[in-house]
């Protein structure tokens, strides 16, 4: 676990951690970092990556969006480039480089992609790929969730099944599109105008999401500090796998007012 406090000289911090379980499989291959810009207070990026690909190949995939959102991450300016064009470029050129290592290594890695940047204005860009989630919740209450590129997900759009169907549906893990696939990765972007004090954004895989509600979320980003929420949810998760869980990670940062 990652636990980052980032100060802003805009009147907020940043209080962020990140949690990750191997959960009941043999290998990791989730990866999640939250970085601080290395020169702009109050300005962060959470990248989480659900890798897919055998016991190296899903790894590999995984490791190699961090590494890209690491240098990327250490040239952007809040001030001067784009975020939402920043966060494309990112998920772009990771997607190149696991296609890159797919030809010389003979595997077939592949990654989810979920990402969010907050800028010092406390504004914040996300950006994902396959089903890995960004939630962004206002004190308990969800406000917004990113939607799967997934067969599920493609199904309730259709009015084939209810959503509630979803998660015990045996396609459930079935991806429309994702990282190191021979075609482009999907890529959704979303903005939040501003965030406002008591937000939480939560990126997390579906070893995590895929056992709890909305509501259950929320109330636990709020009520608990973001490591003693990390804490509940990879163990809440753990339980209720019942010995059959997926590999899990989150990321989860809260904008906070500074106190005097």
């Amino acid at each position: 676990m990652i636990i980052l406090d980032l100060m802003s000289d805009l009147g907020y911090r940043l209080s962020a951690t990140t949690g990750i379980h191997r959960g009941d499989r043999a290998y990791q291959q989730d990866q999640v970092q939250i970085i601080g810009h290395p020169r702009v207070a109050g300005c962060a990026l959470a990248v989480l990556a659900d890798g897919m690909g055998g016991k190296s190949g899903g790894r590999k995939a995984a490791d190699q969006l961090i590494l890209t959102a690491q240098q990327l991450f250490d040239r952007y300016m809040p001030s001067t480039d784009d975020a939402g064009a920043f966060l494309k470029q990112l998920v772009s050129e990771a997607h190149l480089m696991i296609r890159l290592t797919a030809i010389t290594a003979e595997q077939e890695p592949h990654s989810t992609a979920a990402a969010f940047l907050i800028d010092p204005t406390r504004s914040c860009d996300i950006i994902h790929a396959g089903d890995s989630r960004v939630y962004h919740f206002r004190g308990a209450q969800m406000v917004s969730r990113t939607i799967d590129h997934s067969h599920v997900q493609r199904l309730i759009n259709e009015g084939k099944i209810a959503e509630a169907e979803a998660n015990s549906h045996p396609q459930a893990n079935l991806l429309t599109g994702c990282l190191g696939m021979v075609q482009a990765p999907p890529m959704t972007l979303a903005h939040i105008e501003r965030l406002e004090f008591g937000d939480s954004i939560l990126a997390c895989s579906d070893g995590l999401w895929h056992y709890f509600t909305p509501q259950e979320l929320g109330a636990m980003v709020h009520e608990l500090t973001p490591r003693e929420a990390s804490e509940m949810l990879v163990t809440k998760a753990r339980q209720r796998a019942r010995g059959g869980g997926d590999n899990l990670s989150l990321a989860l940062v809260r904008v906070e007012a500074l106190t005097s």
